[in-house]
């Protein structure tokens, strides 16, 4: 297996260069929305809680639960869907974005707060559900690997300018304008499909039974089993890496945020670097991300006290793990046949935040009753698990 075997560009397409990456920047600016919209809450916690009343712990709810309803939603939604036009049911998510944003900004209470939580993971799941394996449908076979990168760089830009713009946002003008905002950008999100994606009619109509048939291909499972660890490992380990960063001598907040920034620059050269190598040989681009990711981890905590190193590993893990999505969607979109390259993207993505949450709370476990180190190496050895998987040749 050396690339994914593209069909053509879909009727109505432009045939113009600017015309085939205009539909693929505007699912860039899908995921961006719905990447940003799912984060913010973590620049939020302290003045969600104190405007309504509750816990930081409670207020944390607002990031587990749409990450919980996200993994549910992605498989079933285009099962639900399984006749429409991709393109309005892009649309149609998208404004449900801009419902539930407003409603956020509005919320009365926190428990109004979470419905309108548990309405952003139905638009996570189903957005890439059925936006993760469409790069192959809009561009010619050549240039898909950078396609799906780009769809995929919406992750990477929401930890750079997203979340971070939302926070500032938030912190001056208040968090229900920091929500509000965000409706106005999946309204225009919406807007911007509307006009620049062509028709997308399904290409066939996702069961039930065929997203078990799906599983049931070794290398797609394997494909999962692989995304599973690795994204696991990843947010048991990140979940973390503040205070592992400020043991760093002389190392206060606005430096550790630096280094933060950082990492997420890398991890959007990262997510564009193994789209092109991924392209050509996505089994060996994966195993490298597995490595890359598993060993920056593991050698940070070995980093100590060192400012250098620990920037160093920092930017390395960003650039592996950035090459997470694009290269495992690459492998499954190869692995499966033609006809079933939704319902293995909505496989992925329900495996991918199934993966969050579960790695959110390992770390978190691990870190009370060990010490945040240890949920470091936990992350590192998870990660590196996958690399038997990965280097497993079909």
């Amino acid at each position: 297996m050396s690339s994914t075997t593209p069909t053509s560009v879909s009727p109505g397409a432009s045939p113009t260069p600017a015309g085939r990456w205009a539909p693929v920047l505007a699912l860039g600016g899908a995921t961006f929305s719905v990447v940003t919209t799912e984060m913010l809450p973590v620049g939020l916690l302290t003045s969600l809680g104190d405007g309504l009343g509750v816990s930081a712990g409670t207020a944390g709810l607002a990031l587990t639960l749409p990450g919980l309803v996200a993994a549910v939603a992605a498989p079933l939604l285009p099962v639900a869907v399984r006749r429409a036009d991709r393109r309005g049911v892009l649309c149609a998510l998208l404004l449900l974005l801009a419902v539930a944003d407003l409603l956020s900004a509005l919320a009365p209470d926190v428990i109004v707060l979470l419905v309108a939580r548990a309405l952003v993971g139905v638009c996570i799941g189903g957005v890439w559900a059925v936006a993760a394996g469409l790069a192959v449908r809009l561009v010619p076979a050549a240039s898909v690997g950078r396609a799906t990168a780009v769809v995929f760089s919406g992750i990477a830009v929401a930890s750079v300018l997203g979340v971070p713009a939302g926070t500032v946002l938030g912190a001056t003008a208040g968090w229900r304008w920091a929500f509000g905002a965000l409706a106005l950008l999946a309204v225009a999100v919406a807007g911007t499909l509307a006009l620049a994606l062509p028709p997308l009619p399904a290409e066939h109509a996702v069961g039930v039974r065929e997203l078990g048939r799906v599983a049931a291909v070794p290398r797609v499972r394997r494909g999962l089993v692989v995304v599973g660890l690795l994204v696991t490992g990843h947010f048991t380990a990140y979940t973390y890496v503040r205070p592992v960063l400020e043991r760093v001598p002389g190392l206060g907040a606005g430096e550790v945020s630096t280094l933060l920034l950082g990492y997420g620059v890398a991890g959007l050269v990262g997510t564009f670097a193994a789209g092109t190598l991924a392209a050509h040989d996505p089994r060996r681009t994966l195993c490298a991300v597995a490595a890359g990711v598993g060993l920056a981890v593991g050698l940070l905590v070995l980093a100590g006290g060192s400012l250098g190193a620990s920037a160093l590993l920092l930017v390395c893990w960003g650039l592996a793990y950035g090459g997470v999505s694009v290269s495992a969607q690459t492998w499954l979109s190869a692995a499966a046949v033609p006809r079933a390259r939704e319902a293995v993207s909505a496989l992925s993505a329900g495996v991918f935040n199934t993966a969050i949450a579960l790695g959110a709370f390992a770390g978190g476990r691990v870190a009370d009753a060990r010490g945040v180190t240890e949920a470091l190496w936990l992350g590192a050895g998870l990660a590196l698990l996958a690399l038997p998987l990965t280097r497993h040749r079909d």
